[in-house]
Order: structure tokens, then sequence, then C-alpha cells
């Protein structure tokens, strides 16, 4: 005789939707970061940006399934996490990447889960399609450490009911090792002091609280996760030693990690999935390589 497994319900969720909660989390530090900070989208920007990207995700939905379910606080906040993250030259850039991140998810899945960031591809594929006009900015949203305190207890909050807490923990220890023994061990300019000092930056912060933790695209197990965490840290730190530090690297490195992370755990799939697999790692890989053949580029941020 089978017995269903009882699943355990988080307490709050009926109150308030993990969603719905990290999108009301990106729109406060948004408006913080405006009005203490620099933040290149003006008001009139962001409305569009968010009202195209409800458009955008509805239309997706109602495609996919033939029908619209539910409000999607997911699509909202990958739209935000693009705007805190970028500047571009032109908005049509942004919201064609935005476009773009949103809608991989229904296409790139491997049992039924969509294998990349949202945010995450759409950073990539601004970078790789349009670099000189769309670029990540690591001191978009200051060092004001009031912020970052407040965006670090906004994050905790959230982890805690995914139960993600131990990636950022993870990513930072390990993060902090792999630069210390491989870049300033081995490069006498670089002090502790310039490492540090990137904990500083809010965007920093962001990036491993908020980005690094997407539970759709994260293993479950917490073992699973600290190798997770550390796999990317060793990658950002790697693109570090070999071309010298870029904001883009944290991001590119959870962007292959996220494409080859399903070829470590390819247990009963079929055939087809297989391909699948190995094709979106090859085409991950090509992207990162041609992206770090391009040059650098540098921003004074002017508030």
């Amino acid at each position: 005789m089978f017995r269903m497994k009882e699943i355990k319900r988080d307490p709050f969720s009926s109150l308030l939707p993990m969603q719905l909660q990290q999108l009301l989390n990106l729109l406060l530090l948004l408006i913080l970061a405006k009005y203490t900070a620099y933040v290149y989208y003006g008001w009139y920007e962001i409305f569009a940006v968010l009202l195209f990207t409800f458009i955008i995700s509805s239309l997706l939905d109602y495609i996919q399934h033939r029908n619209i379910y539910y409000f999607s606080y997911a699509s909202l906040s990958t739209a935000l996490g693009v705007l805190l993250m970028t500047i571009s030259t032109h908005l049509w850039i942004t919201l064609l990447a935005i476009s773009v991140g949103l809608a991989q998810k229904y296409i790139l899945k491997i049992d039924h889960r969509h294998i990349f960031n949202p945010s995450n591809f759409a950073l990539i594929f601004g970078l790789f399609f349009f670099y000189s006009d769309f670029h990540i900015v690591l001191g978009q949203l200051g060092d004001s450490p009031y912020l970052s305190a407040l965006l670090l207890l906004l994050g905790i909050t959230i982890l805690y009911r995914v139960k993600r807490w131990i990636i950022p923990i993870g990513f930072t220890l390990f993060y902090l090792l792999f630069q210390y023994t491989i870049i300033i061990q081995t490069d006498p300019v670089i002090e502790m002091e310039t490492l540090l000092l990137r904990f500083y930056s809010v965007s920093f912060v962001l990036f491993i609280l908020f980005m690094l933790t997407d539970p759709k695209t994260t293993p479950n197990h917490p073992l699973a996760q600290l190798l997770f965490a550390s796999i990317i840290a060793l990658s950002a730190t790697l693109l570090d030693y070999f071309n010298g530090f870029r904001m883009q690297h944290l991001f590119m490195a959870l962007f292959i990690i996220s494409g080859s992370w399903p070829l470590l755990t390819p247990k009963g799939s079929k055939k087809q999935e297989r391909y699948l697999r190995w094709g979106i790692f090859v085409l991950a890989m090509g992207a990162i390589i041609l992206i770090e053949l391009r040059p650098p580029y540098y921003f004074a941020m002017d508030t």
C-alpha cells in the first residue's frame, strides 16, 4: 500500500508568496537606490520596462498554456534585476534582453525546470549581442553600508524561506579563499583590501543574495548547494586570474555552471535529453569565450 508523502508548506505562503516577497524586496531596493545612490534608468523608463515585461510574460504564459493562470511576480523581479545591474544606451536592448531571458524559461528546460536564471540569461544575452551598448556595472547602486545592511536583512528573510542560505555563505567563504590563494598570493600588486572592497558594493551583495540563489536553477540538497557555490567561486576566480577582474565574471561563472550542472546529474535521462544537456553546455561555453575575448570597459559613476 502506497502512502502519499506529506508536503511541508511554508506557513507564510498564504500571506506573502515568496515571489511577491522577492519583488517587493527589489522594488524597495530600487526606490532607495534611486534616491540615495545612482540608478541609470529614469522613472518613466523603469515603468515602461515593467509594463512591457508584464505584457510579454502574460503573452508567453498564454502561448504555453493557452490561458493566463496567475500574475507573474517572478517576471517583474527578472526585469528589476536587469535594471539594477545594467546600463544600456538603448532601452529597446534592455527590453529585448529581458524578453529573451523570460522566453528561455519555456524552452531550455530539463525535468520540467528551467536551467538558467532569467536575469542572468538576459545579462549574458545582452553582453553577447550588444557588448558595446549593454553593460554590467558594479558601482551603480553605490556602497552605502546602510543599504547593504538592509539588503542583507531582506535577503536573509527570503533565503530562509526558500532554504538557500547555504549558497551565499558558501560562495562568500570560497570566493575569499580562492581569490586570496590564486590571485592575491600570486600578484604582489593586489592586496586583501582590494578584494574586501568588492563586498562594500551593493550590486555585489545583490548578486550573492538574489541572483545566485534562484530556487528553480539551484540544487536542493545542502551539500550540492555548497558544491554549486564553490564551483562558481572557483570559476569566477579563474576568469579573474587569466583576464583580470571584471564584474561580468561573476555572471559568466553562474551562467556556465548553470548550463553544465545538469551534466552532473544525467541519471535516467533519455538520449534526446542528453543531447540537449551537452548542446546547452557547448553553446554556453561558446558564448562565454566570445564575450571574454572582447576588451574590458570601465565606468566612472558621477552622481
